[in-house]
């Protein structure tokens, strides 16, 4: 079993830094809030006094940060120059790709092995344990990370060098958004002409119409078992963090000239939906601004 420094124990943090507990691992925590830090307590964790602290003479270090600018400050302020040689850095943030890639470039040249390793599943994914990681950086790095990844996710893969875990997170989160949108408009649209949405989702769940924002995640509440919507819309992927990502995905789109018009109609209304003061509950809501209610 490891030592892990685990730094940023928010929403998604805290339920897989304790994943990594359960799994048998010491990992001592650091976070700016101190009811987080406590959670983690609470579960056998120990509570860092800074993340200088959090990092000093543990094995494996874990991050997951808010944003680039973050990442790059954690990482060159209070990581590289601490951590004993060898120790393994997994940044699970969610980032734009340059960042990703400085960082882990800074990472090489210090010697040591890092990988980018963002997440899909959101916060009922992080307290289960079966998060997808997407993975960037090289084999040796992936492969000692993999066990780690393993305690916290339950799809695990490589996609590449250092920062296509990130391109493929943004790609992934970008197709997510656009599919919620139509779910959302397509039921409001039933709703509207009287066809019962529990018949729609009976036909669609079982043909064309069907992806995993309508069979898991779907914006009527009754219909999956698994979907915010049941629960008022309590987020288990914030609004504001699905906006967080569609910026980051037309930023990339920008840089490489992809032409992604959907991506940025979705960015558009996910912003219009955040303004109207939608920012903490869960993205699925947005079909009530569809539907008018919002």
């Amino acid at each position: 079993m490891a030592t892990i420094g685990f730094i940023g124990l928010g929403n998604m943090g805290l339920p897989m830094a304790i994943n990594l507990i359960k799994a048998g691992h010491e990992v001592r925590g650091f976070d700016l809030s101190a009811e987080q830090v406590k959670g983690l307590e609470a579960a056998g964790g120990s509570a860092a006094k800074s993340a200088a602290d959090c990092v000093d003479s543990v094995e494996i270090v874990v991050t997951m940060l808010p944003a680039g600018p973050h990442v790059r400050s954690v990482y060159g302020e209070s990581i590289l120059g601490t951590v004993a040689d060898g120790t393994l850095l997994i940044d699970c943030s969610t980032i734009d790709v340059a960042s990703a890639r400085d960082v882990a470039a800074d990472a090489e040249k210090a010697g040591f092995d890092m990988v980018d390793a963002p997440v899909s599943g959101g916060t009922t994914g992080a307290e289960a344990g079966t998060l997808t990681f997407m993975v960037g950086g090289s084999e040796t790095a992936f492969g000692r990370a993999k066990p780690f990844l393993e305690a916290m996710g339950k799809t695990i893969v490589l996609a590449g060098g250092s920062g296509n875990g990130q391109a493929a997170k943004i790609c992934n989160n970008m197709m997510l958004a656009i599919n919620m949108i139509g779910q959302c408009e397509a039921f409001a649209m039933a709703e509207k002409l009287g066809l019962d949405t529990a018949k729609l989702f009976a036909i669609s769940s079982k043909s064309s119409g069907q992806s995993w924002a309508m069979t898991t995640y779907c914006p009527v509440p009754g219909l999956t078992d698994t979907a915010a919507s049941n629960r008022d819309f309590k987020p288990g992927f914030t609004a504001a963090m699905m906006l967080k990502d569609l910026g980051l995905s037309q930023g990339a789109a920008e840089q490489v000239h992809a032409l992604t018009p959907l991506g940025a109609e979705a960015m558009q209304l996910f912003r219009d939906y955040v303004d109207r003061g939608n920012g903490e509950i869960d993205f699925s809501g947005i079909i009530n601004m569809i539907r008018g209610d919002a």
